[in-house]
């Protein structure tokens, strides 16, 4: 099989590899259909990510089918059509059994191109596969379903369940990446009064604007202001930090209201100050996290019934040998307008693998 390697920061090949194998009962090896690109992936090729060793196939999110099965693995079978989670989870550890997945001490949390093969490539090994993969509505495409093995899952249970959004809630979204779009699509499900995008992009403004926000910022103008104008002084009940860098999680703690909640998405290289002289009279809560992904199944339901705007998402398709130039893409997003990048055959209308008869 060939797949997309990672050597060293900048340093990245589509190549030949071995075909995975089953090492653990609870595996499945899974034929790669349709596969995407995270902002994760790109700090990994600039070197924030150290423990991801060279000669790693990188990738976490995919669409594919069923070809082989460890000797305990009891949900799926060779055939099934599945979305492969951003996580794993052995199910068994004091993690899990919490649905802390995330945090799995049984071999799980993130380990798909972070510390095992991941999956751009064209086969990919799946451990722990009872709760690591879902099988799919036959109702849903390729295209829709790898949007809900990463970043819909963690713009929902990090940002927006982090962030107890209510109704009647001013909630703001700094960044309006594709983590922060999903963010702004499933904040509108609790009924906020608004929200409120900041970006220094107008492309991801004017997208911002398509998924729901109902006014946008220029971070580089004075967005503080205009939140300030919005909610009388008050501040923002809920602020969502959608970037990863210490000037926008500092802006973030100021915007957000006493009383507010912070919720934290970006992944951050470099430290930020946390300006405890102005915070700890304000009774702020600040929430870190990595995504657990036990929403994932109430998010297929929704996007079966149409009630996430996946396709949105997708501005470039590539077939799955295209990796590098679909890297290219979505790394100079500011120049060609990209959201999500989808590598695969497209698959506009899907039919069951295991029709009713």
């Amino acid at each position: 099989m060939k797949g997309y390697v990672f050597h060293a920061p900048g340093q990245s090949t589509w190549q030949e590899l071995p075909d995975p194998a089953i090492e653990d009962p609870t595996d499945v090896i899974v034929r790669v259909d349709a596969v995407t690109i995270c902002g994760t992936d790109l700090h990994i090729l600039k070197g924030d990510v150290p423990e991801v060793r060279p000669g790693t196939v990188l990738g976490h999110e995919a669409v594919g089918e069923i070809v082989e099965t460890g000797t305990d693995v009891r949900t799926v079978r060779p055939g099934d059509r599945v979305l492969v989670s951003c996580i794993s989870a052995c199910g068994r550890c004091g993690y899990c059994r919490e649905g802390m997945y995330g945090q799995c001490r049984g071999g799980g949390g993130w380990i798909l191109g972070h510390l095992i093969d991941g999956t751009q490539a064209e086969y990919v090994r799946v451990p722990h596969a009872d709760l690591s993969v879902h099988p799919l509505p036959g109702t849903v495409a390729n295209e829709d379903a790898v949007l809900l093995a990463d970043i819909f899952p963690t713009a929902y249970e990090v940002g927006v369940l982090n962030g107890r959004v209510r109704p009647g809630d001013t909630v703001v979204v700094v960044g309006a990446g594709p983590v922060g779009l999903a963010a702004i699509a499933t904040a509108r499900l609790f009924g906020p009064e608004r929200v409120v995008a900041v970006d220094r992009a107008a492309s991801r403004l004017q997208a911002a604007k398509e998924f729901g926000a109902e006014a946008v910022a220029d971070a580089g103008e004075d967005p503080e202001q205009l939140i300030a104008d919005l909610t009388g002084g008050l501040g923002a009940d809920v602020v969502i930090e959608a970037v990863g860098l210490p000037e926008t999680f500092e802006l973030c703690t100021r915007v957000v209201r006493p009383g507010g909640h912070l919720a934290n998405v970006g992944v951050h290289g470099a430290s930020a100050t946390l300006h405890l002289e102005d915070l700890w009279i304000r009774n702020v809560t600040i929430t870190t996290g990595l995504v657990d992904t036990h929403s994932t199944p109430t998010l297929l339901r929704m996007a079966a019934a149409g009630r996430l705007p996946t396709r949105q998402f997708v501005t470039h398709t590539f077939p799955l040998d295209h990796m590098q130039e679909a890297y290219d893409v979505f790394g100079n997003a500011a120049e060609t307008g990209a959201l999500k990048v989808v590598l695969g055959v497209p698959q506009h209308e899907v039919v069951p693998v295991h029709p009713t008869v």
